[in-house]
């Protein structure tokens, strides 16, 4: 019988903080997350490895005795593939392919490859290729180590130093091309944008970290089709409803790609057209999963983000979502509403939707209050 499925790769997980950092719960969330990553991508965790290091050696990242430990690991478990829950310099990446002699990547190698398998439309396509062929650009002679292992590089080394100037040539070609496309594409929204303006529809995004439960809000305050799945990145393309919430009138509800620790600079920079949906609307509904026991630091995560793309204009109301999954709901409540007094608190369940609908309504309206406040 002819195997038509491609084998799953046998990952090993590995996490080097700096001592000091952050401590040993905080490491093994990292190190979840990053196994949570990798089963999104579609590889199977068969261990894992932690080093608190004093510093990053520039020469493999970890020390000497823990990349033999590593290495050794590799061969018990039959591995495949090696995941660095950091990101590695080109001669790293380098250094330990060679020392481990299996495919070795790393956070964000992980989570671009993840974007570009769950890219829908042109647009989210074109923004994945843009951060990868970025990511790419510095590792070029790294993927040519391969033909010199083969070949013992005799021959090889003249043309092949002429054809990685070829191919760096063609991607920084095409990262002109894409870039050029993504700014008709924001030039587009622009105008959109002003129509909407014109018509009088408040627009309301919905940010957050991923899995946070934000694409099930938007199904169950619009009764659309959108797609909702228990794992990191379950959508990337920017969905956009409009629902009507009385007296207010229609909303714009916007559904943005979801933030993560570590996330790539280059993919925050690539997203920016996506992203900037969230930068004109009226009010940012920054969703929390409340049942998650680090939801502060994914707050924290999100807050970075948002000031690094500059959204510190539109009103922030915090949407703690998932408060069925919550033991202590009281006590729950009551400590988030010291930080965020206009904390809202949902669960998305059927028999919360109407509960839902009406503090979304009571938060629309005050939102147009205020801004009818201040135009006067």
């Amino acid at each position: 019988m002819i195997e038509i499925q491609p084998p799953l790769d046998r990952a090993i997980l590995v996490s080097a903080p700096v001592r000091g950092s952050y401590d040993e719960h905080h490491a093994h969330e990292h190190l979840d997350e990053l196994e949570r990553l990798t089963d999104t991508a579609g590889a199977d965790v068969v261990g894992r490895v932690t080093q608190r290091i004093a510093k990053m050696s520039p020469k493999a990242l970890i020390g000497p005795g823990k990349l033999v430990e590593l290495t050794e690991l590799v061969t018990a478990k039959d591995a495949t593939l090696v995941i660095f829950d950091h990101e590695l310099t080109p001669a790293q990446g380098k250094n330990l392919e060679h020392a481990l002699d299996v495919r070795v990547m790393d956070r964000t190698e992980l989570i671009l490859d993840i974007f570009a398998t769950r890219a829908r439309t042109n647009e989210a396509k074109m923004q994945v290729e843009l951060a990868q062929l970025k990511y790419l650009l510095p590792r070029l002679a790294r993927m040519w180590t391969h033909l010199s292992r083969i070949r013992g590089g005799i021959g090889l080394r003249g043309p092949g130093e002429t054809q990685i100037e070829t191919d760096r040539r063609l991607i920084r070609r095409r990262i002109s091309k894409l870039k050029n496309k993504l700014g008709d594409v924001e030039r587009h929204r622009g105008v959109v944008r002003q129509g909407q303006r014109r018509r009088g529809v408040l627009r309301a995004a919905l940010v957050g970290y991923t899995n946070a439960g934000k694409s099930s809000l938007l199904r169950a305050f619009s009764g659309a089709d959108v797609l909702v799945e228990n794992r990191l990145f379950a959508t990337l393309d920017t969905v956009a409803r409009e629902v009507f919430v009385p007296p207010a009138g229609k909303i714009r509800l916007i559904d943005t790609v979801g933030f993560i620790r570590k996330l790539p600079h280059d993919l925050v920079a690539s997203f920016k057209a996506t992203l900037e949906e969230a930068t004109h609307a009226d009010v940012l509904l920054h969703v929390i999963d409340a049942s998650h026991p680090d939801w502060e630091e994914q707050v924290a995560v999100v807050d970075r983000a948002l000031a690094d793309l500059d959204l510190n204009g539109p009103r922030v109301v915090h949407v703690f979502n998932k408060m069925d999954r919550v033991c202590d709901r009281a006590a729950f409540e009551s400590r988030a509403r010291h930080q965020y007094e206009e904390a809202v608190f949902v669960a998305v369940t059927a028999p919360a939707i109407d509960e839902l609908k009406r503090k979304f309504a009571a938060l629309v309206n005050g939102t147009v209050a205020r801004a009818t406040r201040a135009a006067g």
